[in-house]
């Protein structure tokens, strides 16, 4: 592992903008200063171009069985689309299937772990709980996974009741774990896509229909409420409605320990893009809503009422009766034309963990919304506080890993399926017109994009094992 001086740079954290060089020794980020020398260190001048620290994507779904088929993306493809768009650490998801929570993690770590090419971790669905479930919960810091998923949807599937939810809170609270929180209303949810389906309707925007923004809104608040009775912190994923940023809002004002991410396609895309020929490309769970809602959670961005940007990355093919070319091989994986003829069977998920950072940084920071380093908090910073990582990752700081990226504030580009690297047949960000974009990218001291240059490799990705007790922020 070599010496690496990048020089000229301006470097942006969550906090500060400042000119520096950066020296790189060992994987690690030995010296952040002004004129810095070091002897057969190999230069990188980055004049005009930022630093900031890799993206770090706290919620992705790689390889994930759905319905009849499989997300797109395994953990290579999917690793290797965050790195082009400058992220450099993403978190998993591990299902309960194994009634020993351990061997689910052993069997997903097995398949994963030859094929990471950047660094990951996971979180654990707990979808079954008692008190079993209950005795090895603390046992999974013993494997670094510090984070529990419930759902408040999908019933008889993977709902846990507002009881279970409860006592599950306060076991992790008593570990320092964090509980995560798919927050709708899988009651409400069943009653209606049964009326749909009695009633003929099998349209995709049936799906968003079945899905009204009231049981987000309700549901966000009876987490939070849960959280502060169980008086644990709660992180809700995925926000997509006006009405769950102002719960969000109302439960930190009052003192409760929960935060909020949301993601990209929140922010531009509505039910009228689910109204297209090709909506099936926007499904979702859960599902967009209007511009009203686009435009408060901006605002929940711009004010820091949320903590994080997400992606809730879950690829499907568009159109998976024909294949595209991935690394010079041709690839096939059934898609989104499963439920063309019944939106329940229309695999839900997008991707975007390629798009995240780009697109935010445009419609973001060039256009006003955002500052650089709200965008760096909600990018890098604040996940690897809340998830445990910090200061090892999400800071340009001496002694943390040079997880970085080079980043080019003028490059201008038309951003589309070609560009992104994701393997699919199709981008929800098709031709939109994007400035700034990642240079190079390095992971723990290793450039691994250069340009359009893919430079890393499968098993190049390290497990990250994280800490108890983050910062609830």
């Amino acid at each position: 592992m070599g010496t690496i001086l990048i020089k000229n740079g301006t470097l942006i954290s969550a906090t500060e903008t400042y000119q520096a060089d950066l020296l790189i020794q060992e994987g690690k980020i030995a010296l952040v200063g002004q004129d810095l020398a070091a002897e057969g260190a190999r230069i990188v001048d980055a004049v005009g171009k930022y630093i900031m620290p890799g993206g770090i994507d706290p919620h992705v779904h790689l390889d994930l069985a759905m319905f009849d088929t499989v997300s797109s993306d395994d953990h290579y493809t999917g690793h290797k689309a965050a790195a082009f768009g400058g992220t450099t650490t993403v978190m998993d998801f591990i299902e309960d299937k194994d009634p020993d929570l351990s061997r689910n993690v052993e069997a997903l770590r097995a398949k994963a772990d030859p094929k990471a090419a950047i660094d990951y971790s996971f979180h654990f669905n707990i979808t079954t709980f008692n008190d079993r479930v209950a005795a090895q919960i603390p046992e999974l810091i013993q494997e670094g996974i510090t984070t529990l998923k419930v759902f408040t949807a999908y019933n008889n599937r993977l709902r846990l009741q507002d009881g279970e939810i409860f006592q599950l809170l306060r076991v992790a609270a008593e570990h320092g774990m964090l509980t995560m929180m798919h927050a709708e209303n899988g009651d409400v949810i069943d009653v209606l896509v049964e009326e749909a389906l009695q009633a003929g309707h099998t349209e995709p925007i049936w799906h968003a229909s079945t899905r009204p923004a009231w049981g987000a809104v309700e549901a966000v608040l009876r987490g939070a409420a849960l959280a502060a009775q169980a008086d644990a912190p709660l992180y809700i994923v995925h926000m997509n409605t006006a009405g769950g940023i102002d719960q969000l809002q109302y439960a930190r004002e009052q003192g409760v320990k929960v935060m909020g991410e949301t993601c990209p396609q929140y922010l531009f895309f509505t039910e009228e893009h689910i109204k297209r020929p090709d909506g099936a490309k926007w499904i979702c769970s859960p599902p967009m809503r209007g511009k009203a809602d686009n435009e408060r959670i901006w605002q929940g961005l711009a004010d820091n009422t949320l903590q994080t940007v997400g992606t809730d990355h879950c690829p499907f093919f568009f159109d998976g009766t024909k294949a595209i070319n991935y690394e010079g091989v041709e690839v096939k994986i059934p898609g989104k034309e499963l439920g063309q003829d019944d939106f329940t069977k229309i695999p839900n998920g997008l991707p975007g963990v390629a798009d995240r950072m780009a697109i935010l940084w445009t419609e973001g920071v060039v256009k006003g919304r955002l500052t650089p380093n709200q965008f760096v908090a909600y990018t890098s910073t604040n996940a690897a506080k809340i998830f445990g990582l910090y200061p090892q990752k999400g800071t340009l700081a001496p002694g943390s890993d040079a997880d970085l990226v080079i980043w080019d504030p003028e490059k201008k580009l038309k951003y589309g399926v070609n560009v992104a690297h994701q393997r699919t047949d199709y981008n929800l960000y098709e031709g939109w017109e994007l400035q700034g974009y990642p240079e190079m990218v390095f992971l723990r001291g290793e450039p691994i994009v250069d340009g359009e240059k893919w430079l890393g490799k499968r098993g190049q990705g390290q497990f990250l094992k994280r800490k108890p007790n983050a910062e609830v922020i």
